[in-house]
């Protein structure tokens, strides 16, 4: 699809992945409420984020739970950090977190990259290699009609791609929201395949033997690691 690559450990259908999941969506639901209202018609980014909830299939009474905690007063502290790092044989790692203990999760991150023969580094040392953009792909339309739902809406695209039937849009972080809402305008029933504020990164690398296994090895256990929302990388998987 593109330049949008696979940036995700694939997670298997297990009870304590989906467990992972959930409690994934469940802090970060609850922190969106808190910092911008329990209504979703008001609160553009909780409103996106249950819709993501929903499409990886958490429970209505999880997404429920995080909201109500919120209307209940309940005072609980979640920051959000990024570590960033290199993974044996170069490649470049990021990986957002959403803790209520840095020092717990900066241990267990530091020690995922340790074990796997990789390197934790300083802030900066790996994000100017990758580009902020808002990422819409968006099924069974032709670029000529993404153009014209953009045109109307008045989106700005810094990028559009068509692609098996698939069109990737690319845009400023803070357009994601537009860019929906200028395709379901013109598609109401519109099916988007990604739709996401991201980091893509400048350049793609291959990995091979073992650094591919440590490389592997590293998504495995960043993906254990509670409080790691997403791992971003350049690897081709």
């Amino acid at each position: 699809m593109g330049r949008f690559p696979n940036i995700a450990a694939s997670k298997a259908k297990t009870g304590a992945a989906k467990a992972k999941v959930y409690s994934s969506y469940a802090k970060e639901i609850y922190q969106v409420a808190k910092q911008g209202g329990t209504d979703p018609n008001g609160n553009l980014s909780l409103r996106h984020l249950i819709e993501k909830a929903k499409k990886e299939q958490v429970p209505a009474d999880v997404i429920k739970r995080a909201i109500d905690k919120v209307n209940s007063g309940a005072d609980e502290s979640y920051t959000s950090v990024r570590y960033e790092g290199f993974a044996s044989g170069g490649a470049t790692v990021m990986v957002d977190c959403l803790t209520d203990n840095v020092n717990r999760t900066v241990s267990m991150v530091r020690n995922a990259f340790t074990k796997s023969k990789g390197k934790m580094g300083v802030s900066g040392c790996v994000a100017h290699m990758y580009e902020h953009l808002s990422v819409v792909i968006v099924k069974d339309m032709s670029e000529d009609e993404v153009l014209e739902a953009l045109l109307m809406g008045e989106v700005d695209a810094k990028e559009i791609e068509a692609e098996d039937k698939n069109v990737s849009i690319y845009g400023d972080p803070s357009d994601l929201f537009k860019i929906k809402d200028a395709i379901t305008s013109a598609k109401a029933d519109a099916e988007f395949i990604v739709d996401e504020v991201t980091m893509l990164p400048n350049e793609m690398v291959s990995l091979e033997g073992e650094d591919k296994e440590n490389f592997d090895k590293l998504l495995t256990m960043l993906d254990d690691v509670e409080d790691v929302q997403k791992v971003y990388h350049n690897v081709n998987l």
